[in-house]
């Protein structure tokens, strides 16, 4: 009976354990307001220089009522950037809930940017550099490099002028030093627009994973800047969320700390 019992104690702190560590999750936004958030306005989108005169930083990023929930809004009238004021995320998994509003200024463009750093302007007179898990209809999950230094590899394979990443394809570097910025997402599971997507990137070290609704659509390894001439690891930085053509809600953004990605998202 002794045994029993120190075996069923065994479980219930494993559980309790594991339990511990489902729950780990860190909110980055509030569910109030967006205190620990930076806003950036950049440029308005070429035709629609109009709107840039409204564009103000709480106009363009908002927290709003849906459904008896606050939300983060989006207009996406003008570039813009959403930053974390915390700059030191590094080994996490992240996790955004979003859907696409109704109000269109040029397409439905967003992206989800992680390992942020350095000032902002540095993409499109906007974004700070940065990698970017896109959030783009029709091209959700896929991947771009924003500003001058990042470099990083993927497994790919090339689909007309573009590489589109493939598990087990080619290992090819992208970065400015090589005119490549750009991976298309393995596949397309982007829900239906006005339809909630979960978007989860997991980093460690200088690996990265995106996951759209459960499905990976990229994977990535090597990811650096350059300094000098030199690539130094990258490892860590700050969040962004994009304005950038259409307007966006976020229901949810979390982080958990994690020690590695999970084996079977590196299949």
């Amino acid at each position: 009976m002794k045994k029993i019992f120190a075996s069923l104690c065994v479980l219930a702190l494993l559980f309790a354990s594991c339990n511990k560590s489902e729950e780990a999750w860190t909110p980055l936004f509030n569910g109030e307001n967006l205190d620990n958030w930076e806003k950036f306005i950049g440029p308005p989108f070429e035709g629609h220089e109009d709107l840039a005169a409204n564009a103000v930083p709480d106009s363009v990023f908002s927290v709003v009522d849906m459904d008896g929930q606050k939300v983060i809004r989006i207009s996406g009238e003008v570039f813009g950037s959403l930053a974390t004021k915390d700059t030191t995320f590094q080994n996490f998994h992240a996790r955004l809930v979003m859907k696409w509003g109704t109000k269109i200024t040029k397409e439905l463009n967003c992206g989800f940017l992680y390992y942020g750093h350095g000032p902002f302007g540095a993409g499109f007179d906007t974004w700070k550099s940065c990698v970017e898990c896109q959030l783009q209809h029709g091209n959700m999950g896929a991947l771009y490099m924003i500003g001058e230094d990042i470099v990083l590899n993927a497994e790919t394979e090339k689909q007309g002028e573009d590489y589109a990443y493939k598990p087990g394809g080619e290992s090819v570097k992208f970065g400015k030093t090589v005119e490549r910025r750009k991976i298309l997402g393995g596949t397309n599971a982007e829900n239906e627009v006005g339809q909630w997507n979960t978007v989860e990137i997991y980093c460690v070290g200088q690996q990265s994973v995106h996951v759209v609704n459960g499905k990976v659509t990229m994977r990535t390894n090597g990811i650096s800047t350059l300094k000098d001439g030199k690539e130094v690891p990258l490892t860590g930085g700050c969040f962004q969320l994009q304005s950038e053509g259409s307007e966006l809600f976020v229901k949810s953004v979390e982080i958990q700390p994690i020690k590695e990605i999970p084996a079977e998202l590196l299949k």
